[in-house]
């Protein structure tokens, strides 16, 4: 059917039959060794029991005043034992009462007896597998054979309980497969059931890492996952809680002042300054919407680079001939300083950096005390811009959070001059599109201190 998803077995089932597979091949491999050894060692002790046999029946013949007839107690005692006796005569027929002695003796037999010698044979006979041992005596032969069930009776009730353990060894190999399945499954289906519940929003997953290393590590990873996906979220909350309080403000104010306008009850001499107003925070919320844009446009990587060489002592000294007049309106002074230094980046990206520090450190400088502008080349031959002020500056743990997004912001707002609190993650995020790095410090000046490093190019000149 149509996106019907495919069963799969479980990992438990899978496990399980695997032990039960490994268990059953284990144990047919056994038994056939088992079963092999057995009879083969059966075999090689009933014919040595039988040579052993036919030896003493010898000596026991040529001992007796009959010559070639054995002593009854003889015969008695081989035939307690399964064992068959028979006579060769000196004519070389056989003298026996048992048909599958005379049928297994061959004429190869009787001539070896006769010429004084014996014989040992393990052959088939009317469907019966025999031994035979046979020696010569005085005045004739004797010949000895015992079937083969009879001479490995005991080995094959061996082989009956060797079976046996086999069997149940299978049984309890098959018992405890089952038990490890479980116990590897559990956990991994507890972590499965974590997942599926984190996809459906929860986030107090709290797994108890247990198993071996590789499980109790998944069950670990997602416990990491459920609390760093919390604190994501959380902080998300709060970046649209300061976003919403952020733009709430200038629209109350906008609101207000319009509807001052529309109702008539401003006088006409404070018309444009109600304008001015209300252009004002206009102009704050284009602000915090385009710094959202950067930063969303960052987050999705689809901001457009063009990379090339760049001299950042013209780029440094174009932005300071814009910055200055805006220094010198609130009393804070812009000092330049430049060294040679060129980078293979993004002039306008590059520019939008140094606003974006030269607004942050502009906001915080108090009257009379200065802001810096410096770029040079770097001992290990990188670009580096700098924004450098004498405002109060930044704490040691400031300085670990200082570019996440309203990390500053939250912490200094209604204590200091703040910004939207997006500034200084878009300047983090536009240096490392541009292939660079950014930190934060403590300036010689006071304050606080920005370094951008990007990659070096050389610059040509035109000759």
């Amino acid at each position: 059917m149509k996106g019907t998803r495919p069963r799969r077995g479980s990992l438990s089932g899978r496990i399980a039959l695997l032990c039960i597979a490994i268990a059953v091949v284990t144990g047919v491999l056994a038994s056939a060794l088992a079963i092999g050894l057995i009879r083969s060692a059966d075999d090689r002790s009933a014919r040595k029991t039988l040579a052993r046999l036919a030896s003493a029946a010898q000596t026991s013949v040529d001992r007796s005043a009959r010559g070639v007839l054995a002593e009854a107690r003889t015969k008695r005692v081989l035939q307690v034992l399964g064992v068959r006796f028979a006579e060769i005569a000196p004519t070389g027929r056989v003298i026996t009462n048992y048909a599958l002695v005379r049928a297994a003796v061959t004429p190869a037999d009787i001539a070896a007896i006769r010429g004084g010698g014996s014989f040992s044979a393990s052959r088939t006979v009317r469907g019966r597998h025999v031994y035979l041992e046979g020696r010569a005596v005085a005045n004739g032969g004797i010949v000895l054979l015992q079937e083969r069930a009879d001479a490995t009776a005991g080995g094959e009730a061996a082989i009956r309980r060797a079976l046996v353990a086999i069997v149940i060894g299978v049984g309890i190999a098959a018992v405890v497969g089952l038990l490890v399945a479980r116990r590897l499954a559990r956990p991994l289906r507890q972590t499965a059931d974590a997942a599926h519940a984190l996809a459906l929003g929860r986030r107090d997953i709290a797994l108890r890492p247990e198993g071996p290393a590789e499980v109790a590590d998944v069950a670990t990873a997602v416990n990491t996952l459920a609390a760093a996906l919390s604190h994501s979220e959380a902080r998300q909350r709060e970046f649209l809680m300061s976003v919403s309080h952020d733009l709430r403000t200038p629209l109350t104010a906008i609101s207000g002042y319009a509807e001052s306008l529309a109702d008539g009850v401003v006088p006409s001499p404070r018309i444009a300054e109600v304008g001015g107003v209300i252009l004002g925070e206009a102009r704050r919320l284009d602000r915090l919407v385009g710094d959202l844009l950067d930063l969303a446009r960052l987050d999705a990587q689809d901001f457009r680079i063009e990379l090339a060489p760049v001299d950042l002592v013209e780029l440094a000294r174009s932005a300071a001939q814009v910055w200055d007049g805006r220094c010198r309106n609130v009393g804070v002074q812009l000092r330049l300083e430049v060294a040679p230094a060129a980078a293979y980046t993004d002039a306008n990206r590059v520019r939008q950096i140094i606003d974006g520090l030269m607004e942050n450190s502009l906001r915080v400088t108090p009257d009379g005390a200065p802001i810096v502008l410096a770029v040079r080349t770097e001992p290990d031959g990188r670009a580096c811009a700098e924004v450098r002020d004498g405002g109060p500056g930044l704490t040691e743990d400031d300085l670990t959070v200082a570019f996440r997004r309203s990390e500053l912001y939250q912490r200094y707002r209604g204590i200091r001059q703040v910004g939207t609190g997006l500034g200084l993650a878009i300047v983090d995020r536009l240096a490392t599109r541009l292939g660079g790095t950014i930190e934060a410090g403590h300036a010689p000046e006071g304050g606080a201190r920005f370094t951008v490093r990007l990659p070096a190019a050389v610059l040509v000149s035109a000759s």
